[in-house]
């Protein structure tokens, strides 16, 4: 019996740096298991749309799919849009079976990469202390997803040792600006920004602007595509292709 399709949804950008990261990402899944059909698709604004790549896996003879949401929080797009994409699918191939699974979220393991990502730009930046930092993320309109940010930002701080305030791009204060310049007006002057951001696009750029017209000494790239995002990937996918399995 052949494995489940994995689909890999991410949100979709007009910028083409967001399509090519997800690219990037879903060849680093590949990598990882060659034996699977692994397809990425997106919800808008990128193409392949979603329901273009089930209706490709359905020609090539797959009946079980499973859809990992490329996201980092439980807010509107997982809870509406994916959702509904799925419903739409199922609807539209009566024999198909679609599991979608749990949003990549924010494990805390992502913290790795993170560090990986600010060692970097504190070396391309030659920046050798730090006294604040700023965990930068998108910010959504649902509460619960920035506390999950925030409290992210509370055990990355307590491992370094260092203070640390979480920012958001939209929807919910403090932007990275404002949190850079807080730190700023208590003293601290050597301020670095992560990026808590799958990929680069248009809300990041106005965040690393911000940051560093407020002083930020350096701000980390996003994400991207890392290992760890990929087998958080197939860990997801695993869980969905065992509950497709018939009790």
């Amino acid at each position: 019996m052949a494995a489940p399709a994995l689909v890999a949804l991410a949100h979709g950008s007009r910028d083409p740096r967001s399509a090519a990261t997800v690219t990037a990402l879903v060849d680093e899944v590949k990598a990882l298991r060659p034996d699977l059909r692994v397809e990425k698709a997106f919800l808008e604004l990128s193409k392949p749309g979603f329901q273009t790549v089930v209706d490709k896996l359905v020609r090539a003879g797959h009946d079980e799919v499973v859809v990992v949401p490329l996201l980092l929080s439980e807010a509107y797009h997982a809870k509406v849009d994916v959702p509904r994409a799925i419903a739409e699918a199922t609807t539209r191939h009566p024999g198909l079976k679609i599991r979608g699974t749990k949003v990549l979220g924010l494990e805390p393991r992502f913290l790795e990469v993170l560090d990986e990502r600010m060692r970097a730009a504190l070396k391309a930046a030659r920046v050798r202390e730090l006294d604040a930092l700023v965990l930068a993320a998108a910010g959504s309109s649902d509460p619960l997803a920035n506390q999950a940010v925030a409290r992210l930002a509370r055990v990355w701080g307590a491992h370094h040792r260092l203070p640390v305030t979480a920012a958001y791009a939209a929807s919910a204060p403090p932007a990275t600006g404002e949190a850079v310049r807080a730190f700023r007006a208590e003293g601290r002057r050597h301020i670095a920004v992560a990026s808590l951001f799958l990929a680069p696009g248009t809300l990041l750029d106005r965040a690393t602007e911000l940051a560093l017209e407020a002083g930020a000494v350096a701000v980390s790239e996003p994400l991207g595509a890392h290992a760890e995002i990929a087998r958080t990937v197939l860990a997801r996918y695993a869980v969905g292709a065992v509950e497709l399995v018939p009790v």
